[in-house]
């Protein structure tokens, strides 16, 4: 997807003949913390709320004032990890988006990324999610995912996690069924460490009762 595909058609932009308190009343309405100021297609840069109280510009224009906006941005071309990283880079709320010939489009907000993060990573789908740590070196999908298949289970999603100055992985993955217990079973046979597993409750407590059983014939052997 790109960044041209996520452009809120709600949230304005601001003109410099804007005053600081419609600019925070817009903040207000819109619940963001940050407002681009574009006069004529030119966009001039972000304002956020912390500027405008700042300044103490509130009952005037914004374009009285002389102000030191930090620019960011995105051309409409451009693939939208690249949004959400300068959007959790910079903790911004906004991101304005221009095309190739630095004219201003539109903006992208924060509501938008989280449901497109929602809809990427299949949030909204019924299913069980699994957290597996394993060493870089015995990252295998294809084997991941042929465990996961035995099981009658389909991957819906997944991202992985490195940690620093570590050759260990996290690897989350979301399925599109919620008992795991024969999915946790095999995982277990094939030494893969789960680090955390979430599903219905009567079900963990279910596999739970069901591997105390299991252990208690051992030691009764």
């Amino acid at each position: 997807m790109l960044a041209k595909e996520l452009i809120s058609e709600i949230v304005p932009a601001l003109r410099t003949s804007d005053t600081g308190q419609k600019a925070l009343n817009w903040m207000e309405v819109f619940r963001v913390s940050h407002l681009p100021i574009v006069n004529n297609k030119e966009f001039l840069g972000l304002i956020s709320d912390t500027d405008i109280y700042d300044l103490n510009m509130v009952d005037e224009p914004i374009g009285n004032h002389k102000l030191s906006l930090f620019s960011p941005y995105v051309f409409d071309d451009q693939h939208i990890y690249e949004v959400i990283e300068i959007t959790a880079r910079l903790k911004l709320t906004v991101v304005p988006v221009l095309d190739r010939k630095n004219r201003y489009l539109g903006l992208i907000t924060m509501n938008n990324l989280i449901t497109y993060f929602a809809d990427l990573t299949a949030l909204n789908n019924p299913g069980a999610i699994i957290a597996l740590e394993l060493h870089q070196n015995d990252y295998s999908l294809s084997q991941i995912a042929q465990i996961f298949e035995s099981n009658d289970a389909r991957i819906l999603s997944f991202y992985i996690r490195s940690h620093e100055d570590s050759m260990k992985m996290e690897l989350v993955i979301k399925v599109n069924v919620t008992d795991l217990s024969g999915i946790l079973q095999t995982l277990d046979r094939y030494d893969y460490m789960v680090k955390a597993s979430f599903m219905e409750e009567d079900k963990l407590d279910s596999l739970y009762a069901s591997r105390y059983e299991e252990f208690m014939k051992y030691l009764n052997i």
